[in-house]
């Protein structure tokens, strides 16, 4: 069967968006009216005071942003005439999100907000006319992911959903791999109340549920069943934790995530996933399930480590926040967005084409 070009661009380019505008009306709470007009922003004099810190995460924050939109529409428009349209795309996402901003509390619009952003998509538009190519049918993406991942639409959202998990770990959480905490969304208190020795071993349940369901989850993805591509994978994931640890806190920790309880969840988690690797795919994807379901269910049980709170302390910086705040988001939904694609996809057969569609992905 012929291969189309890839979905993959559009795909990121949808949830690229959608966190986008998330980072930037985070938390989303206190509408209300300044009394000033809303698009008073736009012939503001430059701030007397910001940080250049802000300035460079808004072109950054605004540069995938433009690279996926530009590469998802490479083949329909010529070079000019694609950076135009998706330099006005952006700059009219962020005109909309600053506009907004005009009635959130904890948000300031800006008009050099507003510009850094236009930059930044512009930046990202260049860099996909240039490099965007790599997603075409002979590009090495391409046929990379056609010879180690499953064909079709849910072959690429599998891909998609790995993609998020590396995002979600940029939450620099106090447990290892624990995505699905929903007590950022919804007031509660934990109802399991916990001793120092206790928090290692939850802090081993977390790590080893997750390890284990991710592995599956991206075996299941694969066409070629690679174990050293899964344990690429769930590395990289250590490396995104490693980073966000350096990055997002106060002093910066790059291995403050290896405590003793995560350490020894990941032995056993990859173990599991040793002995779990030849059984049937059935058996593999009731597995992965349940390990979601009960690492959420233990996660929302479990309360806060008070060791991580006393040793450590998210910049309080403006965009970093709002950035820790899309990553939390996607921590929290990450293992519901799992069971649904696992539902999707089904035990199945690797190779086959998948129900949605073609062998397009």
């Amino acid at each position: 069967m012929t291969r189309g070009r890839s979905h993959l661009p559009r795909d990121l380019a949808l949830w690229i968006t959608l966190l986008t505008a998330y980072a930037c009306l985070h938390p989303f709470s206190g509408w209300r009216s300044t009394g000033v007009g809303p698009f008073d922003y736009l012939i503001a004099p430059w701030p007397r005071w910001f940080t250049w810190g802000d300035v460079w995460l808004n072109v950054a924050g605004f540069m995938p942003l433009g690279f996926a939109w530009a590469t998802c529409m490479l083949r329909h428009l010529k070079p000019g005439r694609l950076l135009l349209l998706v330099w006005l795309a952006g700059t009219l996402v962020s005109f909309c999100v600053e506009t907004t901003q005009n009635y959130l509390p904890t948000r300031v619009a800006s008009n050099v907000d507003l510009s850094m952003n236009s930059l930044g998509t512009l930046l990202g538009a260049f860099a996909g006319v240039r490099w965007g190519r790599i997603f075409e049918d002979d590009g090495v993406l391409p046929r990379w992911r056609h010879r180690r991942f499953l064909p079709g639409h849910v072959g690429g959202m599998g891909i998609v959903l790995i993609v998020l998990w590396w995002f979600s770990l940029l939450n620099p959480s106090s447990y290892l791999f624990a995505n699905g905490d929903l007590h950022v969304l919804v007031n509660g208190v934990p109802a399991l109340r916990l001793g120092g020795g206790d928090f290692q071993r939850i802090e081993t349940l977390l790590a080893a549920a997750n390890t284990l369901a991710l592995g599956l989850v991206a075996q299941r993805a694969m066409k070629r069943q690679s174990p050293w591509l899964v344990g690429l994978i769930i590395l990289l994931g250590l490396a995104v934790k490693a980073l966000a640890t350096t990055v997002f806190l106060a002093p910066p920790q790059p291995l403050h995530w290896a405590t003793p309880g995560g350490l020894r969840g990941l032995v056993l988690g990859a173990g599991a996933l040793f002995l779990l690797w030849p059984m049937p795919s059935a058996i593999r994807m009731s597995v992965a399930s349940l390990s979601l379901l009960a690492a959420t269910a233990l996660v929302n049980l479990a309360p806060d480590n008070p060791y991580w709170d006393v040793s450590t302390r998210l910049i309080a910086e403006g965009h970093v926040l709002n950035f820790h705040g899309a990553t939390q988001l996607m921590a929290s939904f990450w293992p519901f967005l799992a069971l649904l694609w696992l539902g999707l996809v089904g035990p199945g057969t690797a190779g086959k084409v998948d129900r949605f569609g073609d062998d397009r992905v």
